[in-house]
């Protein structure tokens, strides 16, 4: 027995690898990692078989009526067996991060000492994100309160609830900007999902599990790291319930229902580097009680059924208001309602889950002037830098950025669309700079914009006339 034994212990590995350590070892058969398996068996070439596994194939033998005199008549030599061949069929974003003592795990995400108070998330989110004052104050709070409610003691038996977010505005607002630049102040892993792509489970498309998967890619298959972080799932009014159909709703009202308990909190198996389960992809469990959830979605055809319940509710008696007095109003969505929700598409359940609902506005022509030149790395600033890197100055007219501003409103983008036009724009002058060392300076004027001229060429001490710009 202790022969047996020697044969299929190698040396550890891990000594002479320090970084393997790192990772579980996993079930060169089932795929499961050591943390669920149990204690592994390793054989050459570093390939470990749970003792489940190894269990299964010893009665499988024993039960099975095999000649084994034949058997070993044809049998080529074990050593013919080239096993180093399936040392490496783990890929390294399969592989599972071993599990940290609860204390440094914390510690090594932060604690509740350095979590940024409201005021100064708020503030860093002012440097990056252009207006929306309103909802940057309601998103600041609520992760506040979540991070608190992450770190808190539960000794006097008071457990805080969860606090994730449903935010709604148009497109372009700024949804999806505000929260990867709310995980990049906090340093916590963030995943970004689309609804859109979310189906039942068992049918063709991304299991609900995956958004869950995509969350502990990004904290390099590290579970205790991935359980303190923030999820986003964009298009959130796509799985809205279908109207009038009498299919199965696979990819709407399902998803929802197979979302619930993913915002609420509960141990779920995730596949480990895939989207989807199967028998060659690892599974581990991730905790999302402590994962926070925010939702996103612009929410076309909310707008209409705010009007049709403000209309019907001040449209009757002798102070009735006009029909159309909704019709123009840029903060309509502000007036938004569960029930409004309710009758979109998204079922009580799942709104419930989400106690925070706030909305974004639509961009006005001085907020599109302002995201053009205000924010830390605003789209201006890019172009400057890149034209200084040729030593280059670039400016930019006022009425140039407010001419960019009325073609964004145009084009009913949002943000988006102001680095479409000034890609547009800047096409020829990147073009032609760099062919003359002796420009020193570009001015990008209104009549340029608004096609009537060109931009203003200066060279180094002296004014030049103006660049032919094809238009």
């Amino acid at each position: 027995m202790s022969d047996d034994k020697e044969l299929l212990e190698t040396p550890d590995e891990n000594k002479e690898n320090p970084k393997k350590d790192e990772y579980e070892k996993i079930c060169f058969m089932c795929r499961r990692p050591e943390s669920k398996a149990g204690k592994m068996i390793d054989l050459p070439n570093h390939i470990h078989i749970c003792t489940d596994c190894m269990q299964r194939s010893f009665d499988t033998m024993n039960n099975s009526n095999i000649n084994y005199d034949d058997l070993m008549k044809n049998m080529p030599n074990i050593s013919m067996i080239d096993l180093s061949s399936l040392q490496n069929q783990i890929p390294k974003n399969q592989q599972v991060k071993k599990k940290q003592p609860r204390e440094k795990a914390a510690q090594k995400v932060f604690d509740i000492k350095s979590i940024p108070a409201p005021h100064k998330i708020k503030a860093s989110l002012d440097e990056y994100v252009i207006g929306q004052d309103y909802a940057k104050k309601v998103m600041s709070v609520a992760v506040y309160n979540h991070y608190k409610r992450v770190f808190a003691d539960c000794a006097d038996e008071v457990e805080i609830e969860k606090s994730n977010m449903l935010m709604i505005g148009p497109t372009g607002s700024g949804k999806t900007y505000m929260v990867k630049t709310l995980a990049r102040l906090l340093d916590v892993p963030l995943a970004i999902a689309d609804a859109t792509s979310l189906t039942e489970a068992g049918y063709i498309g991304d299991d609900i599990e995956s958004v869950v998967s995509k969350l502990l890619a990004a904290a390099d298959n590290d579970v205790e790291k991935a359980e303190h972080g923030i999820i986003f799932i964009d298009e959130i009014d796509k799985i809205a319930k279908k109207k009038n159909t009498n299919q199965r709703d696979v990819s709407g009202e399902a998803v929802q229902q197979g979302m619930l308990k993913l915002l609420e909190g509960s141990e779920i198996e995730v596949p480990v580097g895939a989207n989807s389960k199967n028998a060659m992809v690892p599974l581990t469990t991730v905790n999302t009680r402590n994962i926070l959830f925010i939702c996103g979605g612009a929410f076309p055809d909310l707008e209409g059924i705010i009007k049709e319940r403000l209309n019907k509710s001040a449209s009757i008696g002798f102070n009735a208001d006009l029909k159309d007095k909704y019709d123009h109003d840029n903060k309509i969505l502000e007036k938004v309602t569960v029930d409004d929700l309710r009758k979109f598409g998204m079922i009580p359940e799942f709104l419930g889950r989400l106690p925070i609902i706030f909305t974004l506005s639509g961009l006005t022509r001085d907020m599109l002037v302002d995201i053009l030149k205000e924010p830390k790395n605003a789209i201006l600033k890019q172009y400057q830098k890149l034209l200084a890197l040729d030593e280059v100055k670039l400016e930019f007219e006022e009425g140039a950025l407010e001419a960019i501003a009325d073609m964004a409103l145009d084009k009913h983008t949002g943000a988006r669309a102001l680095r479409a036009i000034l890609e547009e724009y800047m096409l020829d002058i990147m073009y032609e700079i760099p062919k003359d060392d002796s420009i020193g300076e570009v001015i990008i004027t209104e009549d340029y914009i608004r096609h009537t001229g060109g931009p203003r060429i200066l060279l180094r001490g002296q004014e030049m006339p103006q660049l032919e710009v094809h238009e």
